[in-house]
């Protein structure tokens, strides 16, 4: 990996994900286009091969800068190294060496239990026509695995067509870094799967076959726009990765923990798995204020 042409490459690649599939504003794409380009032009069009020890390199070089925009070079860097490990450009992340002046992670955009209802009444309302149009057979699999199962887009797009069966409530997924994780499967998901699978040809060897690929991540983000749109949920409020994130806010609320949440998202550090720790602490202490047995409405201080 090599050159300041595959460099541009990368990084055109890079920002049409984040077009297509996280929603990002044409500001946002535009900063990100000149620090990475400028990035690239300091290691001599060797961005996406740098090592961490290049990438501290040039984060050295930021020092002069304000706070403010060595947190945005530092997330477009980050973002761009995450893109090429989870397409498989490269076997490391180097993120981890860039800095981070004095920023916290906010938790993303999720939608709330009243969305995700409204958008799975959009899809029984499709699937109840006569006769079934199997778009909305596959709708149905998308978004129970991608809400059910919080995959990632690239994970849930490039399933092989047998990933699934019908009797085993789990998937194995080999995701970022080649790393294998246990993706538990509703009966729901796995119901919606059996359907659509009918109107999948036998010799595909994807589970969502397009032409002679597999869906692509930037049509099933416009896939679930279109969806939210049906349900009466502005476009802009979410994407795939949104969906993740509120499969895994709403598994939190409901009382999973932390390191299970962990495991189900394929988060190789806790520290990522972190941001919902706001979530966790909510549902802490509402469960000291309820069922705490010091909590008794009877009781009188002495």
């Amino acid at each position: 990996m090599s050159g300041p042409g595959n460099d541009r490459d990368l990084i055109d690649r890079f920002l049409e994900m984040m077009a297509a599939e996280a929603g990002a504003a044409r500001n946002t794409i535009a900063a990100y286009r000149t620090d990475l380009s400028l990035a690239s032009d300091v290691l001599g069009g060797r961005l996406a091969a740098a090592d961490a020890a290049a990438i501290g390199r040039l984060a050295d070089g930021w020092q002069d800068f304000a706070k403010s925009t060595v947190a945005r070079k530092g997330a477009a860097l980050r973002r761009f190294f995450a893109f090429l490990a989870e397409e498989g450009l490269r076997a490391d992340d180097p993120g981890a060496a860039l800095p981070r002046p004095g920023t916290s992670r906010p938790l993303p955009k999720t939608l709330s239990s009243g969305d995700i209802d409204a958008m799975f009444a959009a899809i029984d309302a499709r699937i109840a026509r006569v006769p079934p149009d199997p778009n909305d057979l596959r709708l149905s699999a998308l978004f129970e695995l991608l809400y059910g199962s919080g995959l990632r887009a690239t994970e849930l797009v490039s399933l092989p067509r047998a990933a699934i069966a019908s009797d085993r409530p789990y998937l194995i997924l080999k995701g970022k870094g080649g790393r294998e994780r246990m993706v538990p499967l509703s009966d729901r998901a796995r119901a919606a799967v059996a359907r659509w699978r009918g109107q999948v040809p036998a010799d595909s060897p994807w589970l969502f076959p397009s032409g002679q690929k597999h869906l692509s991540r930037m049509r099933l983000y416009q896939i679930v726009r279109a969806l939210a749109g049906e349900a009466g949920i502005a476009p802009d409020r979410i994407s795939p990765h949104v969906l993740r994130h509120a499969f895994a806010t709403h598994l939190l609320e409901g009382g999973a923990d932390l390191r299970a949440l962990q495991a189900m998202l394929g988060h190789a550090d806790i520290a990522t798995t972190e941001i919902y720790t706001h979530v966790d602490a909510s549902r802490l202490v509402r469960l000291v204020n309820e069922r705490h047995p010091l909590i008794d409405a009877g009781r009188t201080r002495p």
